[in-house]
């Protein structure tokens, strides 16, 4: 393997993370704001993995793109896998919370009557809104929750960095 098709192939690796870790997040955000499914606590939670990998798989990108070596390269793939490997835990952690195997942290309990009036002082109702109970899943698809969903992508995602981490040479 020729030194430019390893530059290429480390590129290919943290932009397909990079990708990857992005369309998840995107799809969140979508289900949020197209959806109108509202993020719990441990929602919010299992999303910083992702923002964290983004911004340092873009990070890689540039780098692999500016033809640092390979070593650093790996390492950084390496890290986005252990990321990748974290935010599954979180995700898992979530779901064991909505199949009640667990409790969730007390800030993901929902209050009755939880949302905006539209009258009276609205910024005193932002500082008291809380988002959805952490132990309903708001969606199945499959008879799998967002998070399931989310350990299924994380672990996914953390394969590929760890399978790929010893393509880069």
């Amino acid at each position: 393997m020729t030194s430019v098709s390893r530059a290429r192939s480390g590129l290919t690796v943290a932009a397909l993370l990079t990708l990857g870790m992005a369309a998840v997040v995107g799809g969140a955000l979508c289900f949020e704001y197209l959806g109108g499914y509202i993020p719990c606590e441990l929602c919010l939670l299992e999303r910083k993995p992702y923002y964290i990998g983004a911004a340092i798989g873009m990070l890689t990108v540039l780098m692999a793109a500016l033809g640092l070596p390979a070593k650093v390269i790996r390492n950084l793939v390496l890290l986005l896998g252990v990321i990748m490997l974290i935010s599954a835990g979180i995700g898992i952690y979530h779901a064991g919370v909505e199949w009640h195997f667990w409790e969730g942290p007390s800030a993901c309990t929902a209050t009755t009557g939880a949302g905006f009036t539209g009258t009276g002082d609205i910024l005193a109702q932002l500082n008291s809104f809380k988002g959805p109970s952490c132990d309903q899943a708001a969606l199945r698809i499959f008879g799998v929750s967002l998070a399931g969903w989310n350990v299924v992508a994380s672990l996914i995602l953390a394969g590929f960095a760890f399978k790929s981490f010893r393509s880069i040479k």
